[in-house]
């Protein structure tokens, strides 16, 4: 590693990769280039090029990939219903593939022969950058501070710098971890080391307190075309947009904030709070219009799967033949599911009131507790009576045997 000339840096200018760039710099004498994705970190995202070019880098990157990230990650995500371990709606998971493929890009630009990145050897995104690198140019080089250096704590990484004169956001008194882009903003470490801790009001960023919210619920309709969202309320939008716009009516209404502990891919468990107002909305909105529009046998194969779409995205494995298995066949069953779906926001809540779609398999005449001319009642007697039969036979070979 010793002749690395020059690196590429993912980098958000928060505390690791603020000081990463400084240490890469000192420890392997190379130019480094920075990449920073604007994926919707809004305010985080004022002065970083100013920044790390003080900093040392001799290139800074600061890219728009925000509707990149909606329309070929978190809407492919949301067409599958992924959710990981039924509650992580996989915002940081679903992110890295798209910095890391970016970063690959710059690399080749800029000719440069190593790729870097802030996570830490305890957590899922080294994982998840490094398969992605590898994925795309299987020969790269890479070099994770955190494997590597002596900064062993937060702590110490204030105090590196400080020492060099380096702004950092974290402070002893809020040294969270954080991670935020259009789908979702992420908070780590602290007093959340504690599973028992509760997480403070004033850490969150994207929702107001459900108590806090409106008296009065807010109606919102969201359309669909095969799939994906495309107008509120009847305007379309482009998908970042969109989502930028749920994100609005969720978090005004206290709407998807959750506390959890995951499993990471490491081995350890990790508690983790998020805040994912739009994502939630639109995981519900999606799962009722499918609710009309996905054949029964169709749906429920497909809800098999989603354990394990979720785990790939989870474990880092966008980039993986078992993922493009899975998103042709998730794309496949999407063919149908356009519509319209009409739901509540609530101090925190999210409630369907209505949904309609030109390709309904719901049919009223079949389904009515009223008088039809469709369906024959007697039918079901042979039908139970057939499903029955195992476990008819089943008991009768029991009670054989007493």
């Amino acid at each position: 590693m010793a002749d690395i000339k020059k690196v590429v840096l993912a980098y958000s200018g928060g505390l690791d990769t603020s000081v990463i760039l400084k240490w890469l710099i000192e420890t392997y004498k190379c130019e480094v280039v920075t990449l920073t994705a604007d994926l919707g970190q809004e305010e985080e995202l004022y002065g970083l090029e100013a920044k790390a070019l003080k900093t040392g880098a001799v290139k800074a990157y600061v890219e728009d990939l925000r509707e990149e990230f909606v329309r070929d990650f978190v809407f492919p995500a949301f067409r599958a219903n992924a959710i990981y371990e039924g509650q992580y709606l996989l915002g940081t998971s679903i992110a890295r593939p798209l910095i890391a493929k970016r970063q690959i890009e710059i690399a080749q630009i800029e000719g440069a022969d190593a790729v870097s990145h802030g996570a830490t050897g305890k957590g899922n995104d080294q994982v998840r950058f490094e398969l992605t690198y590898f994925a795309l140019k299987p020969n790269i080089r890479i070099v994770a501070p955190w494997r590597e250096w002596n900064l062993t704590s937060r702590t110490k990484l204030m105090e590196f710098a400080a020492a060099h004169g380096i702004p950092v956001p974290q402070t002893k008194a809020k040294p969270y971890s954080t991670d935020r882009n259009m789908l979702h903003i992420s908070y780590e470490g602290g007093v959340l080391e504690n599973p028992w801790s509760p997480a403070t009001d004033d850490m969150y960023t994207m929702s107001i307190r459900p108590e806090d919210a409106p008296d009065k619920p807010e109606i919102v309709d969201i359309t669909f075309s095969q799939g994906n969202p495309v107008a509120i309320n009847g305007e379309k939008m482009s998908p970042a947009t969109l989502l930028k716009h749920l994100n609005t009516l969720g978090g005004r209404n206290g709407i998807g904030r959750i506390d959890l502990v995951e499993n990471r891919f490491v081995g350890m468990k990790s508690r983790g709070v998020y805040e994912t107002p739009g994502g939630t909305i639109l995981r519900l909105a999606h799962l009722s219009i499918e609710s009309i529009t996905l054949d029964r046998e169709v749906a429920h194969l497909r809800d098999s799967l989603i354990p394990k779409y979720a785990e790939l995205i989870y474990n880092g494995f966008w980039f993986s033949p078992e993922m493009e298995l899975l998103q042709k066949m998730v794309d496949e069953t999407q063919v149908n599911v356009s519509g319209r779906v009409r739901l509540k926001l609530y101090k925190g809540g999210c409630y369907v009131l209505g949904r309609e779609s030109d390709n309904s398999l719901y049919d009223e005449s079949f389904a009515t507790f009223e008088d039809d001319n469709v369906y024959r009642q007697k039918d079901a007697e042979g039908f139970i009576r057939l499903n029955a039969l195992r476990l008819r036979i089943r008991n009768i070979a029991k009670n054989r045997n007493f």
